[in-house]
């Protein structure tokens, strides 16, 4: 395990921003998270995953921690359900996968979404209807004052609309080494109702999908939609999908009859923010090395050496077109530093 100073986080953050660490360290065991955390305790420290949900906008003048636990197991059965545990530091994809493989059902709909295992339940991160709170069984976390291992049940995450505990009233307190989930073995639910899903699997000429099927689906609209990390810097979804009052939303659809919307609840709708910016004008445009995706207009991206300051400055001009436009405040889902 070495410190290293001064170290670029280039290909450490999938926008691709190269913003310097004071200090950087890759952790692969619990042992070593815990040495660290001790010895560097009174210092400043930034946490790292899989450098998918942030947006870089300054150096970091802290000792850098990269999570990079690794490895998975079958906790155990019973009836059409399995328990398995990843740690935190696997390539959420990759678990995604590897789950299928062994034809475990509960996570297919949210196949390549970018980034590693530990850091989906701080967002709860979804996708075409599912959420990590559907399989969520636990994770177990460290807490970076003391060093105690700590287990979050489903109900103590809070979970929400992209949101949990870990971003509100634990935010910045514990490390999540691992998560547990509970998946189907045999008699899966298979979740079809996005529109796209559909089309695509009807494009394959697919009428009963199996979780692959629906893997394969999600995949292909995806990689359709979304640009490649590795390819052009992206942080995947920017922007959060606004839920607004039924009278904003009535108001704003009054002048813009064509607005598509999802009911929440009685009183509240949720609106595409996708469709709010590009309806303001922001798909495909390109501000130096910085813009707005070409397929995807919820997709902020770097073409090269933007800036962290550059794209965020973009992300500003979308929501104040889009507040100005339909009187509708779209926030970041994105984590800005």
């Amino acid at each position: 395990m070495q410190i290293l100073p001064d170290f670029s986080l280039k290909n450490f953050n999938t926008f691709g921003i190269d913003a310097k660490a004071r200090q950087f360290v890759a952790v692969h065991s619990l042992d070593d998270l815990k040495t660290v955390l001790e010895e560097h305790r009174l210092e400043n420290k930034f946490i790292l995953g899989g450098g998918s949900n942030m947006l870089l906008t300054k150096d970091i003048d802290a000792l850098v921690i990269h999570v990079d636990l690794k490895g998975k197991k079958v906790l155990g059965e019973d009836g059409n359900h399995v328990l398995v545990e990843s740690q935190a530091g696997e390539s959420w994809h990759g678990f995604v996968l590897w789950a299928i493989s062994q034809n475990y059902g509960g996570l297919e709909n949210m196949s390549l979404i970018p980034g590693n295992v530990g850091t989906t339940p701080i967002q709860n991160i979804g996708a075409y209807g599912a959420e990590i709170k559907d399989t969520f069984v636990s994770c177990d976390a460290m807490n970076i004052e003391t060093q105690q291992m700590r287990t979050f049940t489903k109900d103590e995450c809070e979970f929400g609309y992209r949101e949990s505990i870990f971003k509100n009233a634990e935010k910045n307190k514990y490390i999540i080494t691992s998560v547990v989930f509970r998946l189907t073995k045999d008699t899966h639910k298979i979740n079809t109702g996005y529109g796209d899903i559909i089309k695509q699997l009807a494009a394959n000429s697919i009428e009963n999908p199996t979780i692959k099927d629906v893997s394969d689906a999600v995949i292909a609209i995806r990689q359709s939609k979304l640009p490649d990390p590795k390819e052009l810097g992206n942080s995947g979804s920017f922007f959060k999908n606004p839920i607004v009052p039924k009278s904003v939303y009535e108001q704003a659809k009054a002048n813009y009859p064509e607005m598509p919307h999802y009911v929440v609840s009685e009183t509240e709708v949720k609106v595409p923010a996708g469709w709010l910016i590009e309806q303001a004008g922001f798909k495909g445009k390109r501000f130096g090395d910085a813009g707005v995706h070409k397929n995807q207009a919820l997709v902020l991206v770097n073409y090269g050496n933007a800036t962290g300051a550059e794209i965020l400055n973009v992300a500003k001009m979308v929501q104040g077109a889009v507040f100005e436009k339909f009187g509708i405040a779209i926030e970041a889902e994105v984590n800005v530093i």
